[in-house]
């Protein structure tokens, strides 16, 4: 059984495309398109909000539920998945997660791990599996602008919030509203089968989005930190030539050591990978905004070797620098 969370406040699209994928598995199930889950009851799904009463959504539209959130109903192999409500800073978080309803949800998540359920969050809500101590010791990611607020609050979480999605056995995490989408195909995967869930995948036309890196702005996660700000605007000012750890921690004026380690804390990802992630995103506004050669727009962010520049392009934004290019006029 997929039970779904609805809170006050929860995100419409997330929660919607939560029973479509499961929905579609289903029906390709019962088509006869992939083989029988072990147990019939894997797929049946139902809305329930912790408390049975319909759930005002982010929009104060009312949803309907199918029931309460019921401890006692809930059995080895269920799945609770949890959409998330749109937060983006630290008081909506604090206000988020100190409310009564909220709290009840949290308290009873490690009782039904205890149980045997699988639980699954995108977005703030994967801050509710933080808040129950789901997450310590363990790897997890969640939405890329919440980034600085969860590494403060959970620090005995190994976060990767250039993720999309992270399976760490009891628990599933995936990032912003959509990647709700790749935390169904997940749960699928998980309670059914890896072929069901790429089935229903094509049948969604839902690509395979691993990384959420190519869609960090890194202005917004750099207005959170000041060493991020300060480390950003070094590159910056040396976008056309190489920059080595040690004079990225000179700017930061800490150690090497120390500096890969906060890098590695609030972002995911290593001093170097921040410098391609700010080297990127001038080469994008280049490539969208100019008509210069993939080569030039190389070495205007550093990189003298252009094969070098596309494979790191592809890296973090999932396509080659041509797709970012404007269409040039047919000169016939």
């Amino acid at each position: 059984m997929i039970i779904h969370v609805a809170i006050d406040g929860v995100m419409e699209g997330a929660l919607g495309l939560g029973l479509d994928v499961i929905d579609t598995a289903s029906r390709l199930l019962r088509a006869g398109r992939a083989p029988h889950p072990r147990s019939a009851r894997t797929l049946e799904q139902r809305v329930v909000s912790y408390d049975g009463k319909p759930v005002p959504s982010v929009q104060r539209r009312s949803l309907a539920v199918e029931g309460m959130l019921d401890l006692r109903s809930i059995k080895k192999g269920d799945v609770i998945v949890l959409p998330g409500v749109f937060a983006t800073s630290d008081s909506s978080l604090e206000r988020l997660l100190s409310r009564a309803d909220v709290r009840r949800v949290v308290s009873l998540l490690p009782r039904a791990v205890r149980k045997g359920a699988l639980v699954a969050a995108s977005c703030s809500a994967t801050f509710f599996l933080g808040a129950a101590g789901l997450l310590d010791g363990k790897r997890a990611t969640t939405t890329w602008w919440l980034m600085p607020f969860f590494t403060r609050r959970f620090p005995r979480v190994e976060l990767r919030a250039d993720r999309m999605v992270i399976d760490s056995g009891g628990t599933i995490t995936a990032g912003s509203a959509f990647a709700h989408a790749d935390l169904m195909l997940a749960v699928v995967a998980r309670v059914a089968s890896p072929s069901l869930a790429n089935l229903a995948a094509r049948y969604l036309v839902l690509d395979s989005r691993a990384s959420q890196a190519q869609y960090m702005v890194m202005e917004h996660l750099a207005s959170y930190d000041p060493l991020l700000r300060t480390l950003e605007e070094f590159v910056t000012a040396n976008i056309d030539r190489q920059v080595s750890l040690a004079d990225l921690a000179r700017a930061a004026g800490t150690s090497p050591r120390t500096l890969a380690r906060k890098v590695e804390a609030g972002l995911g990802m290593t001093p170097l990978g921040l410098v391609q992630r700010v080297r990127v995103a001038h080469a994008t506004h280049l490539l969208e905004t100019t008509r210069l050669a993939v080569e030039e727009v190389a070495a205007r962010v550093g990189y003298a070797d252009s094969a070098a520049f596309r494979r790191i392009f592809r890296k973090h934004t999932g396509a080659s620098p041509r797709g970012h290019a404007p269409e040039r006029p047919d000169p016939r």
